[in-house]
């Protein structure tokens, strides 16, 4: 019976062995992927809406003519 005892604690650790090697892995891989996402950077406040300019009338001008 003490030879069973000893082969259930062997089969625990290799479990644990196997579960951790596998956690850290996706540990690794979710650390990598956070760090390769891209910082946004803060957008600069923008004019108050809509401005139609030159290059917008001239824009609309060509579309109006077909």
């Amino acid at each position: 019976m003490k030879k069973q005892a000893s082969d259930m604690g062997r089969r625990q650790l290799l479990k644990a062995l196997a579960i951790g090697g596998a956690a850290s892995a996706v540990a690794t891989a979710s650390g990598q992927a956070l760090a390769a996402q891209p910082e946004v950077a803060p957008t600069a406040k923008k004019g108050s809406g809509y401005q139609e300019s030159d290059h917008v009338r001239s824009y609309y001008d060509t579309l109006r003519s077909k």
